[in-house]
């Protein structure tokens, strides 16, 4: 009994030895970083060109001087990249660094810190001799400390600098010279790179940002059907139809063209026109419900043309400054090859039946979603990666990514994942209108950017409630909001009711209160007939049947989207997605805010009113802070959307907006 006593009494005190050595070492504490999303757990994002500025507060105990780094590598190197930081609050213990991200590729970075043993003993050495007290005895621990300095130097330049130290320290004849020397700053950052690696805290882990390149961060989509680009309403468009529209597309200023699935079209249970369940003999199906005996996600629809012809397409719109995006849509229709050729992917009923697709209330008879829960998952994503492969190799670099909330966020995050490792420069847009948590998440995990509730925040308070939730919360630092003004699925009730000056207020605010914006064709002519009353869905909806359009029908505002879009290429603090910020107004229907570059050489004020249907009046209250601007100041405001100039004078100045004429200025700040 006593033996076991004694062993158990020995085992604790071992186990007490080792929790006591594990806390000895625990003098630092690295907190409250930024930016970071929840603590590091997931990336931040950037773009190509940005500098990263990296703030953390350091705590220590007791008054000696402590050193930190800021430590980043690139993804695929090995080493360590340092920068010397600041400290920006010595009070708050708060610290600053910052590094170049030069690379499209993900960056690591995080921190190191340090007792800094020279220079506490150099700061008491000078304070003892400020206040009169003889500093004979410490030159002999100076002495000692570069000693210890000499033996971890590891460059020549370090060593040659310590031992210059070492011979003053011998022999010190003026006190005041001495210790200027002592604290030149060639001396204090070979000290620093002298320090004691025992000493040393790293934090762990190490965070991340992806760095994308700059379109991540400033695009202007149109999202168009291929079908519908013909000139002949008896025979389907052509890849060839479109190229035949980029022109008129870049002189409007969108330089990201958008195509739905251009995959062959089911034929079981395909809809008909306006979604009817049955389809007439001509009815070309919606091209969602993707598969068919032609193929499946490699394939392209027949009608639209080859695959020569699709490369033919990338190969002109790059030409042009202009990528075409893809629709990732992960659903097959009744007739895809994966039905045959992989049974398994698929969820069945008891009477082995296939669950076709629902969005409550919405009923999808012609599209069978991919079971994400079945045991073959693996070879199910590694399909999915080689689908996304194929087409990359078609040159395609953007894809918008339908309804990915609907499938799991682990294969998101692997997905992404692999395929930003072998081609960093894909942008993934995610398409998921849904709870406010699960778009987060889809960001999160890694989706480039996102779409938004833009669409049905219609007043000011609603907007700005929206956007500084966007735009001041830790969301900016992961979410890059994506402002679609319509879809092929969303026609909004702002725009049925409230005609052509609707339609503008909607563009200019996507326009520039993010970076990112589109719109759907057909928004140009200000088409907003609705299906029925109460409906978001169009009238003879493009999505089952072929459109042709008039692009110059009378009534059109491709003036002003085009004047709107010349501003975005023009101005880049519209290019800018963090700058955005809000002023006042006396009118509950005047929305002003402004984006600046952070020089300020480049600020623009945008001034909307939000009422369609009447005239509205008021002052506007700038917050000068955000512009560059002194109180009082007097300066030039030019409109790009009219062309008049007015001389404004410190922060309140009269607006009035008649819809029927502008319902919007987009003015520039002239010093």
């Amino acid at each position: 009994m006593a033996g076991n006593t004694h062993s158990s009494l020995s085992a604790r005190a071992q186990s007490t030895e080792r929790d006591m050595k594990r806390y000895h070492r625990w003098r630092i504490l690295v907190e409250d970083i930024e930016p970071a999303v929840q603590g590091g757990r997931f990336p931040i994002k950037r773009e190509v060109g940005d500098i990263l500025e990296v703030h953390a507060t350091i705590v220590h105990e007791g008054h000696d001087v402590w050193a930190a780094d800021l430590l980043f590598r690139p993804r695929g190197q090995q080493e360590w990249f340092r920068v010397p930081m600041r400290s920006i609050n010595p009070g708050l213990d708060r610290w600053s660094a910052s590094f170049p991200l030069e690379e499209v590729t993900t960056y690591y970075y995080t921190f190191e810190a340090w007792p800094d043993r020279y220079a506490t003993w150099l700061e008491k050495v000078r304070a003892r001799h400020g206040a009169g007290e003889d500093v004979g005895a410490d030159w002999a621990e100076g002495q000692r400390l570069v000693s210890r300095l000499l033996r971890r130097a590891r460059s020549l330049k370090e060593k040659e600098v310590l031992r210059q130290v070492a011979r003053l320290l011998q022999r010190v004849e003026d006190v005041e010279r001495t210790l200027a020397e002592l604290g030149n700053e060639t001396v204090l950052l070979a000290a620093r790179r002298c320090a004691d690696k025992a000493e040393v805290y790293r934090h762990e882990p190490a965070l991340a940002v992806v760095v994308d390149r700059v379109q991540a961060r400033f695009a202007t989509w149109y999202e168009l059907f291929p079908r519908s680009q013909t000139p002949d309403p008896a025979r389907s468009g052509t890849f060839l139809d479109v190229i035949a529209r980029l022109d008129d597309l870049r002189d409007l200023g969108f330089d990201v063209i958008y195509l739905p699935p251009i995959h062959p079209i089911g034929r079981t249970h395909r809809k008909g026109k306006n979604g009817t369940l049955v389809a007439g003999p001509d009815d070309p199906g919606s091209p969602w419900a993707i598969g068919n005996e032609s193929g499946g996600h490699y394939s392209i629809e027949p009608s639209l043309g080859t695959l020569e012809d699709f490369r033919r397409l990338v190969q002109e719109a790059r030409q042009r400054g202009m990528e075409i995006a893809l629709d990732f849509a992960i659903q097959c229709s009744p007739d895809h090859p994966y039905v045959r050729q992989h049974p398994e992917w698929f969820y069945r009923y008891p009477d082995g039946s296939i669950r076709y697709a629902e969005n409550p209330p919405k009923k999808y008879h012609d599209i069978y979603p991919l079971d994400f829960e079945t045991a073959d998952w693996p070879a199910l994503w590694r399909e999915m990666q080689a689908i996304l492969e194929y087409w990359i190799a078609q040159g395609v670099e953007v894809f918008r990514v339908d309804n990915p909330h609907t499938k799991p966020l682990g294969f998101w995050a692997w997905l992404i994942e692999s395929i930003k490792q072998k081609y960093p420069r894909v942008i993934f847009l995610a398409e998921a209108f849904t709870r406010p948590a699960v778009m987060k998440a889809l960001a999160k995990v890694g989706f480039t950017q996102s779409y938004t509730y833009f669409t049905w925040r219609n007043t000011r308070q609603e907007l700005e409630s929206y956007f500084r939730e966007l735009m001041e919360t830790d969301m900016v630092e992961y979410f890059r909001g994506h402002l679609f003004a319509n879809t092929p699925d969303i026609l909004p009730v702002y725009l049925q009711k409230g005609g052509r000056p609707a339609f503008k207020i909607r563009y200019i605010l996507a326009g520039t209160l993010s970076s990112l914006c589109g719109i759907y064709s057909g928004y140009e002519l200000c088409e907003n007939v609705p299906l029925r009353e109460g409906s978001e869905e169009y009238l003879d909806s493009e999505k089952y049947q072929i459109r042709v359009r008039d692009w110059q029908k009378p009534g059109h505002i491709r003036d002003f989207i085009r004047a709107v879009n010349r501003a975005r290429k023009q101005h880049p603090a519209l290019q800018l997605y963090r700058n955005l910020r809000f002023h006042d107004s006396t009118d509950e229907h005047i929305l002003c805010y402004s984006k600046a570059t952070p020089d300020f050489r480049d600020a623009v004020i945008v001034v909307v009113n939000l009422d369609p249907h009447r005239v509205h009046d008021g002052v506007v209250r700038l917050h000068l802070e955000h512009l560059g601007l002194a109180p009082q100041q007097t300066y030039r405001v030019h409109d790009e959307l009219t062309g008049q100039t007015w001389t404004w004078r410190g922060a309140e100045n009269y607006v009035r907006l008649d819809p029927q004429q502008e319902p919007a200025h987009l003015l520039v700040v002239q010093r």
